[in-house]
């Protein structure tokens, strides 16, 4: 990960900390893949990637969260809750963070952007 793609998700998880939510693991990784934020909010466990792009890009972020990355996120949350009981109920959000020339102009949360299928 370039220091840009860093910077994003320590400015992420600042974001969501300023919301109340509360960091439970970063860059949690096992056979399965890896996930960018673990944080907890009221009942919820929250499984969040977080995606950067430029703020004149094409697309945007949450459609880098394709099916098979999102296949992924599931598979590793379901392994860190095995690992980490909990009554929580799991979510799945993205964090977009849209920059430009190198700064971070802006983020946007998007709670639930996918669900277990």
């Amino acid at each position: 990960m370039n220091n840009l793609g860093k910077l994003a998700e320590i400015n992420a998880c600042e974001y969501l900390q300023k919301k109340r939510y509360k960091l439970l693991d970063v860059n949690y990784s096992c056979r399965f893949g890896e996930i960018d934020l673990i944080m907890k909010k009221g009942r919820y466990i929250c499984f969040i990637e977080v995606k950067m792009r430029n703020e004149n890009s094409i697309a945007k972020p949450l459609e880098f969260v394709d099916a098979r990355k999102q296949e992924k996120i599931i598979k590793t949350s379901q392994y860190f809750m095995l690992q980490n009981e909990t009554k929580l109920q799991p979510r799945f959000d993205v964090v977009e963070v849209f920059c430009e020339n190198g700064d971070i102009k802006s983020i946007k949360h998007l709670e639930n952007a996918f669900d277990l299928y």
